[in-house]
């Protein structure tokens, strides 16, 4: 297809589609003559997945740049979906060297749940987090920490299992992103009504 029927095929002005070819985000579609390219259907899988990490989950063109990259490198799937969590959910705006230091909380919850010990982002991101719970005077029970570890390992294993289903790496990448975003958005929206729930259980006689 040419560049009309590729913009229409995927609600994208061409102008767009030519600035993404620019940054590096789209590959160059199979030269015809000096002022033609052909364009595939993986051209209309990337532009998909380039339009959800925009507006979908609001990743700027850096940082989208910066997965395609990978994703065009063939870096193993593991390493791919590590680098998606960390942007998506922004694990690498930490900014702080205390999530390298375990914690006693963050060691037991691992081992509790029986999940793989070794170093992540995510990892490093729950270390702080703990870490400045604590500094602020509210630390977090073991009980506590054993409720809330349970119940998203459930929720994980479904994110997981639905994220990495397909073999086109755009389509992973599509899958993994957005479901990390609107599944994290859910999983705060149903805590919000459940807290709301429990309090009107327990305050509604009062009012």
């Amino acid at each position: 297809m040419q560049l009309k029927e590729l913009s229409e095929r995927t609600g994208i002005s061409p102008a767009s589609i030519k600035f993404y070819l620019r940054e590096g985000l789209l590959p160059a579609g199979q030269s015809v003559h000096a002022t033609r390219a052909e364009y595939s259907p993986q051209h209309v899988s990337r532009l998909e997945l380039i339009q959800a990490l925009r507006r979908v989950v609001g990743l700027n063109i850096t940082q989208i740049r910066n997965l395609l990259k990978l994703a065009d490198d063939g870096v193993p799937r593991l390493e791919l979906l590590a680098a998606v969590q960390r942007t998506v959910l922004q694990l690498d705006e930490v900014g702080t060297d205390d999530g390298d230091v375990p914690t006693q909380g963050g060691d037991s919850v691992v081992r509790s749940r029986n999940w793989p010990d070794v170093p992540s982002d995510a990892r490093k991101a729950l270390n702080t987090h703990l870490e400045r719970m604590t500094n602020l005077g509210v630390p977090v029970a073991d009980e506590v920490l054993d409720a809330y570890s349970q119940a998203v390992d459930n929720i994980a294993h479904f994110d997981i299992t639905a994220s990495t289903a397909p073999d086109d790496v755009n389509q992973l990448i599509l899958a993994a992103a957005v479901g990390m975003h609107l599944h994290g958005q859910l999983v705060l929206k149903l805590l919000a009504l459940a807290q709301a729930s429990h309090a009107i259980r327990r305050y509604q006689h009062d009012m």
